[in-house]
């Protein structure tokens, strides 16, 4: 049974709802589509499932994008509703007939919709019995019987030729026996060629064995031990000497002492390590980036160079750039070419392929039906729609600002407390120690947790960045239970004054279920404020499954009813991939998450904020 139908403007206006039905939804299914579907450019989808306690919905949608409407159904999720579709399209052709934007209210439209529902549960009524009218054959069966058909038909050829036979075939076939060793004469040995076969592989291999040399046979002593292989006695090699390279002297000057980069050792044994005070420079983090309007229109000017010389010639965007003369409305055929170049655009930009598809989805979606302004190319208007939603998604939907989170924490008199998480290998230790190097700039005391008690050399990397910023760390060594270690720093840090602890974690691939239990431990047992995904910009498709998956394990893992997902995105590496930005896209797009953090070197300043704008503009230049 359908649970609801409405009818609201892209601006958020109710224009009509089904009294009708009248039913109450349970939880708030349209607010959750609208949030986490519509206005993150996931509208190409077919469907959308919404949880609620006591009840599932599915939600189909339609847009009339000249207009500015959604038509929206709601229905019981376990029904699977056939007609829907056909519904809302029928809804969306009366009530575009219809439409004033001057009006609010449209109460003559029930008697409308009850006979489009009456119309579309008949059709679909009809498409069910045609279905069941006609059984199709399942191909497999057809293909069993008839090899089945052939088996017999053959047997009974041989059995035909066996009994039509000379008397000693016969005779002959009395005597074989059967696999199972019981003989009977009306059967026949079928397998004797494989049988054959074998054997003859066998005597092939024996025969081999000739060919081998002799002289690299090990000797053997009387006690059976193996002595060394033979070898020539002419060449003799002494096992005592080793070859070693020389370095090659280029002139007469004294040569020159072993390179050694480790830091110096005192008279005690303890190593003089490099102090970097928090004034030694300051962050990228602070540092506003300004970009550059004039690319765009250079962009532009080589597009139209390059179609210059030659009529024959194609540039970038080709068929896009030419408008459309004499179509009211855009359609799906007329947008594809360019969503198509559009998604190409996006690939090469690392952008994962499944993402870049959804958002094309989503941009014809929006421009389907619309009409196209004069003197305007296709091309244009399709980028232009496609720039609105990439700003859309790579834009926070809150705004998470750690300084003022963490001067509200301390008026609590409790620590900020934040968890790096993420893979392996991708750098979480250097870059926490660059968020510990920003926020010591803005005057706030910072204590790491060495919680990675999992890789050798962790707690070791973690307290030489402590040392070099002057920082306090709480360790506990090895083999222990990181949830454990978090609380015990949490404690400390509350009891010295704390204002922030920075966590440090085990890499872990996303599939590991028992580092994956223990990072939800973790994260369940301490409550922290923010969760921070540690993530390469260098992987693609592969941002998708990681960020999927670290997300489905911290819920499936959680014992609570309302676990902790991902809070931010720290993206490191960001200066070894020149325009192939499309990383930050991916994991946006995949969690809901921001990007707060960029790491763009190998110094403690090397970390800044993500530019929206200058990410939008590689994504499709």
């Amino acid at each position: 049974m359908l649970e609801q139908l409405l009818i609201f403007t892209r601006g958020g206006l109710i224009l009509w709802t089904c009294k009708e039905l009248g039913n109450a939804l349970k939880g708030s299914p349209i607010d959750t589509l609208i949030r986490s579907c519509l206005l993150e450019e996931r509208s190409g989808a077919a469907s959308y499932n919404y949880d609620a306690p006591g009840a599932s919905y599915t939600l189909k949608w339609t847009f009339h994008n000249e207009l500015g409407l959604v038509f929206v159904a709601v229905y019981q999720r376990i029904l699977h509703l056939l007609y829907v579709d056909d519904l809302l399209a029928l809804v969306r052709r009366e009530f575009s007939e219809i439409y004033d934007p001057k009006m609010t209210v449209y109460n003559d439209f029930d008697e409308t919709f009850r006979q489009l529902r009456m119309e579309a549960e008949a059709r679909a009524e009809e498409l069910k019995k045609s279905k069941q009218m006609v059984k199709p054959v399942n191909n497999s069966k057809k293909q069993g019987q008839a090899q089945k058909a052939g088996f017999d038909k053959g047997n009974k050829k041989r059995e035909g030729s066996s009994a039509a036979g000379g008397g000693d075939d016969n005779d002959e076939g009395k005597g074989r026996k059967l696999e199972n060793g019981n003989s009977n004469g009306k059967n026949f040995e079928i397998d004797e060629p494989r049988m054959t076969a074998a054997v003859n592989g066998k005597e092939n291999t024996s025969s081999n064995f000739s060919a081998f040399d002799v002289s690299k046979l090990q000797k053997r002593t009387k006690g059976g031990k193996k002595t060394d292989t033979v070898v020539n006695k002419g060449s003799k090699v002494d096992p005592k000497k080793k070859v070693t390279k020389k370095n090659r002297v280029w002139d007469d000057a004294p040569p020159e002492t072993k390179l050694d980069f480790t830091d110096p050792v005192d008279g005690n044994g303890n190593e003089k390590m490099e102090v970097v005070p928090a004034s030694q420079g300051e962050s990228m983090m602070d540092v506003e980036e300004i970009i550059s309007s004039d690319s765009g229109g250079e962009e532009d000017d080589n597009v139209q160079k390059d179609s210059k010389p030659e009529a024959t010639k194609k540039g970038w965007f080709s068929s896009m750039f030419q408008s459309i003369a004499g179509k009211a409305n855009l359609e799906k055929g007329d947008l594809e070419p360019a969503l198509k170049a559009l998604k190409d655009r996006l690939m090469t930009k690392n952008v994962a392929e499944e993402i870049a598809e959804k958002l094309c989805e989503s941009v014809s979606a929006s421009l389907e039906g619309k009409k196209l302004a004069s003197f305007t190319r296709v091309s244009s208007t399709v980028q232009a729609a496609m720039e609105e939603a990439l700003v859309r998604i790579l834009t926070p939907r809150r705004s998470i600002d750690i300084l003022r989170d963490v001067h509200a924490a301390k008026e609590q008199r409790k620590p900020y407390v934040v968890v790096f998480v993420g893979v392996n290998g991708v750098g979480k230790s250097t870059n926490l120690a660059k968020v510990a190097y920003w926020l010591l700039q803005h005057n706030v005391s910072v204590m790491m947790a060495a919680c990675d008690t999992f890789r050798s050399g962790a707690v070791e990397q973690l307290r030489t960045h402590a040392c070099r910023l002057q920082i306090p760390i709480f360790e506990k060594g090895y083999e222990k239970d990181p949830a454990i270690v978090a609380k015990e720093a949490i404690q400390e840090a509350t009891r010295n004054g704390s204002d922030v602890v920075l966590v440090d974690t085990a890499g872990r691939m996303q599939d590991n279920e028992p580092l994956m239990r223990a990072l939800s431990k973790l994260i369940y047992l301490n409550n922290p404020d923010l969760v921070l995904f540690v993530g390469e910009a260098l992987v693609g498709n592969d941002a998708v499954d990681q960020l999927s998956k670290f997300n489905q394990k911290l819920a499936d893992l959680s014992t609570s009813s309302t676990p902790r997902l991902i809070d931010g995105i720290l993206l490191t590496k960001f200066d070894t991939i020149d325009d192939k930005v499309g990383a930050a896209l991916s994991m946006v797009y995949i969690s809901g998450a921001p990007v707060m953090f960029v790491g763009c070197g190998q110094s403690y300043t090397d970390l800044k904020k993500l530019n929206v704008k200058s990410i939008v503009k590689t994504l499709l230049k």
